[in-house]
């Protein structure tokens, strides 16, 4: 499956943006769904996970009530409502897609990623 990620950019600290992920190439509803970021000279980091139905998300702590994770499966996309920013949440933003329901915290897990989109929240 092929992943396109956007809807990046720049927003003040407390506001909210929208990314979405299209995918192509294989049935998007087989998937586990998950989005990841990575800072500068941080490790990739599991910031929200959702099941193929869209019944079942997973969020850390760090995102856990301002973050969104929702995916419509007849347009294959996936998406990441992200509101009450702030700057810590600065970071390329990558969507990856894994054909096991387990483990989805981990970055090896996933074999599909997309090409990241750049938040940038200034303070």
């Amino acid at each position: 499956v092929q992943l396109q990620a956007s809807g990046g950019g720049l927003v003040q600290a407390g506001g909210s943006l929208r990314l979405s992920c299209a995918a192509s190439g294989r049935p998007f509803s087989r998937y586990f769904m998950a989005w990841f970021r990575q800072g500068p000279g941080k490790e990739r980091e599991f910031v929200a996970g959702i099941d193929w139905s869209g019944g079942s998300t997973h969020y850390p702590d760090s995102v856990k009530g301002r973050f969104t994770i929702s995916r419509d499966n007849a347009a294959s996309t996936l998406y990441l409502q992200m509101s009450s920013l702030k700057p810590d949440d600065a970071a390329v933003y990558y969507c990856a897609a894994s054909g096991i329901n387990a483990y989805y915290t981990r970055a090896n897990t996933y074999a599909y990623w997309g090409q990241g989109t750049l938040v940038t929240v200034s303070s």
